[in-house]
């Protein structure tokens, strides 16, 4: 695609994303035509149609058949307590999933369909040979206990570049997989309060934190997320979410939802743990919106790994701290060795440095996009 091209829609979608947010275009108004508004910018109509897609997805806007494009995003469910209509669930017990399994996608993961989500072998391999070949006896050494520093260093420009988050080196914390980081957050954040986590949930999620000796509450989602009563009735001072594609209800939270967890944070004076896995392969034409970025009070936790994104043996998470939470992390479980090898940590560096991690990234996005315009 044309960068400028590229360039010119991203910011149609923001102009336009940043008055639905600002009130300009209320909810359930009209927004201009593709051809007024592509007139209005001087762009052509394809230009405007890739930014109402973006609007689209995340969910600011519908499209109506033959009617136009209509603002869903309601700033007025952003902000305050439940309902006194709404029914919360919540519960401090195991429960029945409230949503059904999508069957489809855990046979198609079986069946293998996305191995492609894999790196490839040979690229890991040839890595992996330069490694020992640059590095040498330097990979005997031990590292520190947050992780290797050209790690953390090659991850917080991939972040910035890619994500929009901005985070230097040192409030980034590397494990061995992201079970291991949820127990550091309980041991960091403290087991006399009460931790929420979505309904239904990864079920290693809710079995770290009951180990972790934590209460806690489930709250149920419904279609763009936790449901808004459930959410503001909890009494939670830790909320762990999957904004993307929550397993295993493959729910997305969508834009209005994302800025109410991080209203409820504040209100709430509560910490949000945000499990990013699997979100770099959206099939949309620019990287999710993170709570993360959307954070300006240091209340957000963000926590990703590789497993998903260059194979399933490939046991590296890592997590970045809030400036405002980085004492804190390091007072608690600054003690900590890295439980990671320094090769391992070597060679996925080298991968994210020579652009082979992203390039792999870009071609599983492209085939996902063609996968859904096959079958839209």
């Amino acid at each position: 695609m044309n960068t400028t091209l590229k360039k010119r829609y991203i910011q149609i979608y923001e102009d336009v994303k940043n008055d639905i947010i600002a009130g300009i275009y209320l909810v359930g108004s009209k927004l201009p035509s593709k051809r007024v508004m592509a007139e209005d910018c001087g762009v052509s109509l394809i230009t405007v149609e890739h930014a109402y897609e973006l609007l689209l997805e995340e969910g600011y806007i519908i499209s109506k058949e033959k009617s136009g494009y209509y603002v869903t995003f309601d700033a007025e469910n952003i902000y305050g307590g439940a309902n006194s209509s709404d029914t919360p669930h919540i519960d401090y017990v195991n429960p029945t999933p409230y949503f059904r399994v999508d069957e489809s996608y855990v046979n198609q993961a079986l069946a293998g369909k996305f191995r492609d989500e894999e790196l490839s072998f040979n690229i890991y391999a040839k890595t992996a040979r330069r490694v020992l070949s640059e590095y040498g006896e330097e990979l005997m050494l031990k590292t520190p206990g947050s992780g290797a520093l050209i790690l953390r260093e090659a991850i917080a420009r991939y972040l910035a570049r890619s994500r929009h988050i901005y985070a230097s080196y040192d409030r980034i914390i590397i494990g061995s997989g992201a079970e291991y980081l949820y127990g550091l957050i309980v041991q960091a954040l403290g087991r006399n309060i009460i931790y929420a986590i979505e309904k239904p949930c990864y079920e290693k999620i809710t079995q770290v934190y009951l180990a972790g000796g934590v209460k806690l509450e489930r709250l149920s989602l419904g279609l763009d997320g936790i449901e808004h009563g459930a959410l503001w009735a909890s009494h939670a001072k830790v909320l762990h979410i999957s904004p993307y594609r929550s397993y295993p209800s493959r729910i997305t939270a969508s834009a209005a939802k994302k800025r109410e967890y991080i209203s409820w944070s504040e209100e709430k004076d509560a910490i949000i743990v945000e499990d990013d896995a699997e979100s770099e392969f959206t099939p949309s034409r620019k990287p999710e919106e993170t709570l993360f970025s959307l954070d300006r009070q240091g209340r957000v936790i963000y926590v990703n790994t590789f497993t998903k994104t260059i194979s399933p043996s490939i046991r590296i998470a890592y997590m970045v701290i809030p400036k405002e939470l980085t004492d804190l992390f390091r007072e608690k479980t600054g003690f900590y060795s890295c439980p990671v090898p320094a090769m391992e940590q070597y060679i996925l560096a080298q991968l994210i440095n020579n652009g082979d991690f992203e390039r792999h990234i870009n071609k599983v996005r492209r085939n996902r996009r063609r996968e859904k315009c096959t079958t839209d």
